[in-house]
């Protein structure tokens, strides 16, 4: 399987898009946390085995959100990411404005666990067919 990771650069790249759509103090605070939670998709796969691209997109969301690497703007930027990594690796997100907005919120706010965000990624990613 080939997967396609995110990259330093791209994460800044959409943390810099959702800060010009929506505002918010622009900046990395942390780049180390930023390491880290782009790091944890590849840990899980490589480590844990955990091979399901919904599974590894749901690992980037919730380590950006909970590292808290910017200044601001890391909810946006985390769910973007995770979504970004869908999209590159062939995959699709089908849930609401609405929904991703609580779902987001109650990562934030820790009302949610890690592996219930993951079952909503799962449950939400669709997998493009290929045209062939």
């Amino acid at each position: 399987m080939n997967i396609h990771w995110l990259s330093l650069r791209l994460a800044m790249a959409i943390h810099q898009e959702q800060i010009n759509e929506h505002g918010g103090a622009n900046g990395l605070r942390d780049k180390g946390l930023l390491e880290s939670a782009l790091m944890s998709p590849q840990n899980q796969y490589y480590y844990n085995k955990i091979i399901d691209i919904p599974s590894l997109a749901s690992s980037y969301t919730f380590s950006i959100v909970k590292n808290h690497p910017f200044i601001d703007g890391n909810k946006r930027t985390g769910f973007i990411a995770g979504v970004t990594f869908l999209m590159l690796n062939g995959y699709q997100f089908t849930a609401s404005e609405i929904e991703v907005v609580n779902i987001i919120q109650a990562l934030a706010s820790s009302t949610i666990t890690e592996e219930e965000l993951q079952k909503w990624f799962i449950a939400e990613s669709k997998q493009i067919k290929n045209k062939e």
